[in-house]
């Protein structure tokens, strides 16, 4: 059976994800299906596999695979169960791992480390087969977020070590990563760093990549070209302390972004805490100024909503906006560190001691 479900889930691994086109709708309710349960886990890096449903990084090393029903229905001892939670610890004696960042392509999943020394590995279902691709040791390394353009090329970004923010990239697949020289891109800011409170400081459309920072000062980093160049744009979003800024950004196309935050530390705060753009991140403006949720760690846009439709996620709950984040509806009160959407109306969410799936209806 170890052998069936490992081969099952190498499988799920190299997944990609695709798009449900269906009409925007306009949501009123949440139903929240716990699907994992664990007072000690707690999960900021996850990702959506479309053969087999989500997969997740833990803070304690673990790496979380949920079969799903047309998997787990195939193996007779599992027919009982409504899905199964396959986990493999990373971590071992003499190291333990938090993970916070979690990416795959269509062959492989990938996931690094905070802390000294950041460690990315090459996941795989079996756990004798996982493998360190990439090492870097700094006291100051601590990486936040990553996220692939293509098959061959994927970017990780974390805190300065140097006088620029953190970034490293691959360009054949995964086996090898290499980080930016400070000389190639922007420098940062007194105080200026990033937030590995959902992994999603990254957004990519096409070749296009933004990726944003926080803390004294919190801006929008672009490259038009898969990370070989780069500019830096100033953000109105509150900013100014170590635990203000941008904790979550998306991009529904080339033109239409959108960026959430403010204060972990004061979470019913809600001035300056949203921002939108219209220009593709180069000029941003404050919506919903002193309305709809306060701090919040993870935004995304709902999959063929035509860049109206918004659910953002935090310690205040899950809210929703139906006009690209001008006015929010406040759903639940059910707090969550981060969301994926499977379509445009269920997504999974993670957080403290759980792993959810989220069914939006009118």
């Amino acid at each position: 059976m170890r052998l069936l479900i490992i081969c099952l889930l190498l499988i799920a691994l190299g997944a990609c994800k695709s798009k449900i086109i269906q009409k925007p709708k306009s949501f009123n309710n949440v139903e929240i299906v716990q699907l994992v349960e664990d007072s000690t886990l707690n999960v900021r890096a996850l990702e959506i596999v479309d053969s087999i449903g989500p997969i997740y990084l833990t803070s304690k090393g673990e790496l979380g695979i949920l079969l799903k029903n047309a998997i787990i229905n195939t193996v007779d001892s599992l027919k009982d169960k409504p899905f199964y939670n396959h986990k493999i610890n990373l971590s071992n004696d003499t190291l333990s791992l938090n993970f916070r960042a979690l990416a795959a392509n269509k062959t492989q999943g990938f996931g690094i480390t905070v802390g000294n020394p950041a460690l990315l590995y090459k996941l795989d279902a079996d756990l004798e087969k996982n493998k360190i691709v990439y090492q870097e040791n700094h006291p100051n390394v601590f990486y936040d977020s990553m996220d692939f353009w293509n098959e061959q090329e994927g970017i990780a970004i974390g805190d300065p070590t140097e006088g620029c923010m953190s970034v490293v990239i691959t360009r054949d697949g995964g086996e090898t990563w290499t980080k930016i020289s400070c000389d190639n891109l922007p420098s940062t800011k007194e105080g200026e760093a990033a937030f590995a409170a959902s992994d999603t400081n990254i957004a990519i459309v096409g070749d296009k990549t933004w990726v944003a920072t926080g803390g004294k000062t919190s801006r929008v980093m672009y490259s038009p070209d898969k990370g070989v160049t780069w500019r830096v744009f100033d953000t109105p979003i509150v900013q100014g302390k170590e635990t203000t800024g941008i904790y979550s950004i998306d991009f529904y196309d080339e033109k239409n972004g959108f960026a959430i935050g403010g204060d972990y530390t004061n979470p019913k705060a809600n001035s300056a805490n949203k921002i939108r753009t219209t220009t593709g991140g180069v000029t941003w403006q404050v919506v919903s100024d002193s309305e709809g949720p306060g701090y919040s760690s993870c935004v995304q846009y709902i999959p063929n909503s035509g860049g109206k439709e918004l659910v953002a996620v935090g310690f205040n709950g899950i809210d929703y906006s139906a006009d690209s984040g001008t006015t929010w509806k406040h759903l639940s009160n059910e707090g969550f560190y981060t969301i994926r959407f499977l379509n445009d109306s269920t997504a999974y969410a993670a957080g403290k001691g759980r792993v959810s799936k989220l069914i939006f209806t009118e």
